[in-house]
């Protein structure tokens, strides 16, 4: 099926084509099964007279013009929370009619898709799973006459949390704009995120790597008191550089239309800064530490190439989960990595600051003989990029996809210093093992095993 959630995955142990009729059974009585707002329930869904059409439209509509979401047909609830399976029609006639109650009653008409899980005791009962993409047509509305008398001229629903709510005209308007807006040129949209980045970025004189996303179907984050504890609490406590177990950010606040995650020492070596944006674009600043050596007179900050590619993964998976998983964006997305000797060598970047030294940045590696530096970069660079567009599935699913994405940033980053391709990972979406050392190639290693990616022996 097209709709994709990390959250619901979890929950429900894995895509929804590979969902079961015992791991729907067993949400039964699960708290952390509640409705939510990707989330509901029906005991059963006959759109038989004008109340259930009415109804079926508005909790379908309501899904495409937030950020998607499923609806588990045969599952009673109690205040959101499934109790009991009660097997309903899974009869292919049956999702017939539910497509043409759709179709003739939302506007334009939600694409939406059906699957059924059959009760192996029972033929034709069982559970039928609506899932609805967050659509990049929206705003969607209810044809189908209103049951009860409502002065609504508009009538655009909307889910929030685990209900249904209507849209205002301001929120229908602010709808049509963001759809006719998002045949625009994406690059711009991806170029703006990378400058309010870099205005967000303290004074340093440390090389960082930068990286943007833009998606091509933007989404949107609702950014309310209930979503804004859960989201922060997800990027407090979940690691966001792959194959580790500490969480990368300690703060999470609330910016103009976005999320602002910060982690480290604004003054020191290491500090980390990610702004998520609700229409699904975000930007990652991570700086590559403090790594300096002094040859002919020259001293020079550098770092290993593995140390360059882990971060490009790490913030591309983390991008791509945003985009995907928290504000629905759906389709491809365009991509933009930057690496910079320091902040206000990028064209878009912020003022020299009154600090010294600013040494100049080369990609070196670590000879695995003697222990030391060994001369990789023909040159010094002070301003590398790279763009690329890749699938969102791709980046959020932290498989062969997001590696084979990398491959074509990092090697476009590593030209610029005179180096043929980034080592560590190729084209084809593989690990070199050979390419990796410390404590990233363990990390990297049972990443890439979790992940079914293939390693290139050494």
């Amino acid at each position: 099926m097209l709709f994709r959630s990390r959250r619901l995955e979890a929950l429900l142990g894995g895509p929804l084509d590979a969902v079961t009729y015992a791991d729907l059974a067993a949400l039964a009585n699960n708290p952390e099964a509640a409705e939510a707002e990707d989330l509901d329930y029906k005991r059963e869904l006959l759109a038989a007279d004008d109340k259930g059409k009415e109804e079926l439209a508005k909790d379908i509509a309501a899904f495409a013009n937030h950020i998607g979401g499923i609806i588990v047909v045969g599952m009673a609830d109690t205040k959101g929370i499934p109790t009991q399976v009660m097997d309903s029609d899974v009869s292919d006639a049956h999702q017939r009619h539910l497509h043409q109650v759709v179709a003739r009653n939302t506007a334009p008409p939600v694409r939406f898709e059906m699957r059924p899980l059959h009760n192996p005791a029972t033929p034709g009962k069982g559970f039928l799973i609506l899932a609805v993409q967050r659509s990049p047509q929206g705003p969607h509305a209810v044809t189908a006459p209103p049951t009860k008398q409502t002065e609504k001229a508009l009538r655009y629903p909307r889910r929030v949390a685990s209900k249904t709510d209507w849209l205002t005209e301001t929120d229908v308007a602010t709808a049509y704009y963001r759809r006719f807006s998002a045949a625009a040129d994406r690059g711009q949209r991806l170029q703006d995120t990378e400058r309010e980045l870099l205005t967000g970025l303290p004074a340093s004189n440390v090389a960082h790597l930068l990286v943007s996303l833009t998606p091509e179907d933007p989404g949107d984050m609702q950014i309310t008191q209930a979503s804004y504890n859960r989201y922060k609490n997800e990027l407090l406590t979940t690691a966001s550089f792959l194959g580790d177990n500490e969480p990368l950010f300690t703060d999470v606040r609330i910016g103009s239309r976005r999320l602002i995650a910060q982690g480290g020492n604004p003054d020191g070596y290491w500090y980390n800064r990610c702004e998520l944006h609700r229409d699904g674009s975000g930007g990652t600043a991570m700086r590559l530490g403090g790594r300096t050596e002094t040859e002919q007179m020259v001293e020079f900050a550098w770092a290993e190439p593995d140390t360059v590619v882990y971060e490009l993964l790490s913030a591309l998976y983390l991008l791509g989960s945003h985009a995907r998983d928290r504000a629905g964006a759906t389709g491809a997305a365009l991509i933009k990595a930057a690496l910079v000797d320091a902040p206000h060598s990028h064209h878009e970047g912020p003022p020299k600051p009154s600090m010294t030294p600013f040494p100049p940045f080369r990609i070196d590696d670590v000879s695995p003989v003697s222990g030391r530096r060994r001369a990789l970069s023909t040159q010094f660079c002070a301003y590398a990029d790279s763009q690329a567009a890749a699938l969102l599935d791709d980046l959020a699913d932290g498989g062969t996809g997001l590696v084979q994405a990398a491959s074509v940033l990092a090697d476009e980053l590593f030209h610029a210093f005179g180096i043929a391709e980034a080592a560590p990972i190729t084209r084809d979406g593989e690990i070199r093992s050979i390419a990796w050392s410390g404590d990233l190639k363990p990390r990297i290693l049972q990443w890439a095993q979790t992940h079914a990616i293939t390693v290139l022996s050494e």
